[in-house]
């Protein structure tokens, strides 16, 4: 299991360091210039000459690549040294290492700053979303399952296919001229002014995302629990006069939690970074939302910052599924030693 953990942390940082070179190449491939959009449409010739030096946008993108890996990750100042300029864009990672994304074209400050500031919003909207759809859609595969072709089935098929078929725009829309602009209920987007209203701002943009995939873990969890309620230990289950809940929940569900992690891990990773329409839709100010923005004005640090912030997070929900695979299933646990 060391062995093996060791080597998922390698191919996770190297997966990391691919995405994350990838986009630096394809981000400094396009035509626009940064420095003219730092300095507007209407900026002299000199003025985006200056700017262009000032970002180091004049070197060739060797250098730039090597400046950007040289301070992404390097050594913190003793805690008796005075704070230099080195170092204010830095955010400490470990004891000894500090992490540097650099400044924001546009705004100034740190990237860092910004997504401290982003990254807690993000997250709180992919673990509501994530709950949404583990809920609803568990609860409805496991029913569909065991009233299997009935109307309750029917119906949990076709509404499966109609979250997966609409569009997730559509959804959102849909959901803000009912529960804000025709009820009144909750807030049409933004994000709140108090835990309040973070609370109610984070259930519309939360239920689009989570609609969409319930209705897949609809499907998924259906098929899965009707292959195993066809299963010969469901059936002496059964024979030894256990209740049909128990059957379905203690044993039937139980084993038919692999997918289910598979899925919901990499769903929480995706939703982190990759949320943007429905950030966009709702004003919700999180990674999505912030990276859209990023790309239009060509702000490299920041949108390499998304980048990194959305690669780590499907690498680490990745590494938990598999490292979730050994607690919950003894045959794989077997496997691995």
């Amino acid at each position: 299991m060391v062995a093996r953990l060791c080597l998922r942390l390698g191919w996770a940082f190297f997966v990391v360091w691919a995405t994350v070179s990838l986009t630096f190449l394809v981000h400094h491939a396009l035509p626009s210039d940064p420095a003219r959009m730092v300095a507007g449409p209407q900026a002299r010739p000199a003025d985006v000459v200056r700017i262009r030096e000032e970002l180091g946008l004049d070197k060739s993108i060797y250098v730039q690549y090597a400046r950007f890996l040289g301070r992404l990750a390097h050594r913190a100042p003793h805690a008796d040294a005075s704070p230099g300029e080195n170092h204010a864009s830095c955010a400490r990672i470990l004891w000894a290492v500090h992490l540097d994304l650099g400044k924001s074209y546009q705004q100034r400050r740190p990237v860092v700053t910004i997504l401290r500031e982003r990254l807690p919003r993000t997250l709180w909207l992919a673990l509501a979303a994530a709950s949404v759809q583990l809920v609803l859609g568990v609860t409805a595969g496991v029913l569909a399952a065991a009233h299997k072709k009935t109307l309750l089935d029917h119906l949990a098929v076709s509404t499966s296919l109609l979250g997966t078929s609409a569009p997730t725009f559509v959804i959102g829309l849909f959901l803000q001229w009912l529960f804000a602009f025709r009820l009144g209920l909750l807030p049409l987007d933004g994000w709140g002014d108090s835990s309040g209203g973070h609370v109610a701002s984070v259930v519309l943009p939360a239920f689009t995302l989570g609609l969409f995939g319930a209705a897949y873990y609809t499907r998924i969890v259906r098929d899965e629990m009707i292959g195993q309620l066809s299963e010969d230990y469901i059936r002496t289950a059964r024979a030894k006069g256990l209740s049909g809940r128990a059957v379905t929940l203690r044993h039937a569900l139980r084993n038919a939690y692999m997918p289910i992690v598979t899925v919901l891990g990499v769903d929480v990773g995706t939703l982190v970074g990759g949320a943007i329409v429905t950030e966009s839709i709702f004003r919700w100010p999180g990674i999505g939302s912030l990276s859209v923005t990023a790309m239009l004005d060509r702000d490299g640090p920041v949108l390499m910052g998304c980048v990194m912030v959305t690669s780590v997070a499907v690498v680490v929900s990745s590494l938990v599924v598999d490292f979730a695979y050994a607690l919950l299933d003894p045959r794989v646990r077997g496997a691995r030693a």
